[in-house]
């Protein structure tokens, strides 16, 4: 397991990570997502970490508190060194009625980082995210209460989560010019099956030094390839909740290329979909996230498949976006200018 720096920042982190968002479920929405208990958790937190990952992801929203909860108590029940682990929260969905229990207002940041704080059983949070854009409070307010954390030793880096490129370059230019905590990452969606983060977000995060965590790099479980050409998915997720959405007209011709190029390797789909995403300049981290031990194992083991120049070129010409305005006219100035 290899480790990249997180941004501009001096943080290390494991280029696979561990998304605790299967923890803590029991009904609705975060049921569906995932039902792991405490003895579950500690296997999977246990597997993650001895596989050399130091990068554990959560948030305070994830089956309403109880992934940090049994996060938090997997680490100390594991015995895991403080100083060797990285832990990453998120704020901002909504966690109680009100309307000042949601958002990223001054407010609400500085309650939920010392419940997150509580939760979690530690002193303090490598992380804090916002985990969505706001547009009820201004963006100096969030960046505000976000230095008066890492001032207090309560957050050590803060990033987002889910912001447009507009957004992303407001927020870095409001932090620089009032001395605030530097943006230092943005958790965002990307995979070989949703690569609209390449237009306007990719180029940003590398040209301003951000770095960017991948969530649900497999597409919630499409690019396993169980659940191509019409396949239920035996009551896997994709079944169950239909989230990212996805282009399955484009996404059918992708995992037969996908598919091929992972038996000309004799690996899994989902291996090669993070292995093709572990070779993206932009990308610092890939979040994994699993239900059961095989699954967990079998992700962890892209670290070791080494796509060539032909599978990179193959599963991008399959998987490309369409040239959008002002892309076209981008590029074709650049040729003419040479």
């Amino acid at each position: 397991m290899r480790m990249r720096k997180l941004g501009n920042s001096g943080l290390f982190v494991s280029e696979l990570s561990f998304g605790a968002m299967t923890f803590g479920g029991t009904d609705g929405l975060w049921g569906q997502v995932g039902r792991l208990g405490q003895e579950d958790a500690d296997l999977l937190v246990k597997a993650a970490f001895d596989a050399g990952i130091n990068l554990f992801d959560t948030a305070n929203v994830y089956a309403n508190g109880r992934s940090e909860e049994i996060l938090g108590r997997s680490l100390r029940n594991l015995g895991i060194p403080r100083d060797d682990i990285v832990v990453a929260t998120k704020v901002a969905s909504a966690m109680g009625e009100g309307p000042n229990r949601r958002g990223a207002s001054r407010g609400h940041i500085l309650a939920e980082a010392r419940a997150s704080l509580g939760r979690l059983g530690l002193d303090h949070i490598d992380l804090y995210q916002i985990h969505a854009f706001d547009p009820a409070t201004p963006i100096e307010e969030t960046l505000e209460a976000l230095d008066v954390l890492v001032r207090a030793g309560d957050v050590r880096y803060v990033g987002l989560s889910n912001w447009a490129a507009w957004q992303i370059m407001k927020a870095i230019g409001i932090a620089r010019a009032r001395n605030l905590a530097p943006i230092t990452s943005l958790q965002a969606y990307y995979t070989l099956v949703g690569r609209d983060l390449e237009r306007e977000i990719a180029p940003l995060l590398v040209s301003e030094g951000v770095g960017l965590m991948v969530w649900s790099p497999l597409a919630g479980g499409y690019l396993t390839g169980k659940y191509a050409k019409g396949n239920a998915g035996d009551g896997a997720r994709q079944t169950e909740l239909d989230f990212p959405p996805i282009d399955r007209t484009r996404g059918e011709p992708l995992i037969e290329v996908l598919n091929t190029v992972a038996a000309r390797h004799g690996r899994s789909a989902a291996q090669v979909a993070i292995a093709w995403l572990l070779r993206q300049p932009v990308v610092s981290t890939v979040i994994i996230g699993a239900k059961r031990l095989d699954q967990l194992r079998n992700n962890v083991q892209a670290v070791d498949v080494h796509l060539d120049d032909d599978d990179m070129a193959r599963l991008d010409a399959v998987s490309r976006l369409p040239i959008e305005y002002p892309g076209w006219l981008l590029n074709a100035s650049d040729k003419a200018g040479r």
